[in-house]
């Protein structure tokens, strides 16, 4: 019987605008072993973000860029097959930042690699109990302290995040509208996810659809987007209002940095604030959080929907879909279909 193999996906170039082809490499290579304190994962699922798309620029962001000739950074889901951990034990389900191969040595370090139940469903682990659930969760709850009787906008509302951020506004008894760019996605947001007004970016009127739609203006906007869509909420903003910065998605295939949106001195005109935040901040409250979360998914006010690509070689065209408009909820790539 031949060499266990682990195919991987490196970083060949940095992509200019979505990855092609050429930005990335294939290999096989035996299946590495874990050191003292790491675990060897079989992985199973990939968990698709925009932010690995930052992580793929040279750019300095808040943890450090892949470097060319190295495995494409990502979170996942995974068995454990082999430990030299205290921690985690052979048998383990766990969430971790495998990266885009079928294979990954991980540190047990508990901030890097959490197990998980042996029969938690993987695709509630990516995304819920995620980095997309604690960011909505806190970008809601403190960073935004949306309250009872507010208007929220979420852009990239059927996004990952976006999509469970519309749905803790309504949990909070906020009045939520979601921007979105397909009607398809629009038609899920209200008539699946139960929220009060959906707008389709790139048919409709952007500034015109907030008037109607928020007639008291706009108190906490979470957005995931930045370029012109944040620029249209900043001109609808109450007195008062938060500014929740999640992402910028609008500009990671840019090769340049956009132009600084036109409105913001509408924060000063209406004593808004505008704040950005990261979720791996806040990592230290996973349990508390995902409790929360748990709570809510189990009692039916928390609904998720995962996007699904088949095997490792799709993980690019997955990455892509999140930039496209091509993906609904939360985007994953199941390694081995």
């Amino acid at each position: 019987m031949g060499e266990r193999l682990n195919h991987r996906i490196l970083l060949a170039q940095r992509p200019v605008g979505l990855v092609r082809e050429e930005d990335v490499t294939h290999d096989a290579t035996p299946v590495p072993e874990p050191g003292p304190g790491e675990v060897l994962v079989e992985v199973d699922w990939l968990g698709i973000d925009a932010t690995v798309r930052t992580w793929l620029s040279r750019a300095e962001g808040y943890i450090e860029p892949v470097a060319i000739g190295e495995v494409v950074r990502c979170s996942g889901v995974g068995r454990v097959i082999e430990s030299r951990s205290d921690r985690i034990a052979v048998g383990q389900q766990v969430t971790t930042l495998p990266g885009w191969q079928e294979y990954a040595v991980v540190s047990d370090d508990p901030m890097l690699t959490t197990a998980i139940g042996p029969d938690a469903d993987p695709l509630a682990a990516l995304g819920v109990f995620g980095s997309a659930g604690i960011t909505s969760y806190v970008g809601l709850t403190e960073i935004g302290e949306a309250k009872a009787g507010e208007t929220v906008v979420v852009s990239a509302a059927a996004g990952a995040t976006g999509s469970l951020a519309v749905q803790i506004a309504k949990i909070l008894g906020c009045r939520v509208i979601g921007i979105a760019g397909s009607d398809e996605k629009c038609a899920w947001l209200v008539d699946e996810l139960g929220i009060d007004g959906a707008i389709n970016h790139r048919t409709e009127d952007l500034p015109a659809r907030l008037r109607a739609l928020c007639p008291a203006r706009v108190d906490v906007f979470f957005d995931n987007t930045g370029g012109p869509i944040l620029d249209a909420v900043l001109g609808r903003l109450a007195d008062g209002a938060r500014v929740v910065l999640c992402g910028a998605i609008s500009s990671y295939n840019e090769p340049h940095k956009p132009p600084g949106p036109p409105n913001y001195l509408n924060l000063i005109a209406r004593r808004a604030r505008m704040q950005g935040f990261i979720a791996w901040d806040h990592w230290g409250r996973f349990a508390e959080i995902t409790g929360v979360l748990g709570r809510w998914l189990d009692e039916g006010r928390l609904r998720y929907r995962c996007h699904t690509f088949e095997g490792l070689e799709s993980a690019p065209r997955a990455l892509n879909a999140m930039f496209t408009g091509e993906n609904i909820g939360k985007t994953v790539v199941e390694v081995r279909p």
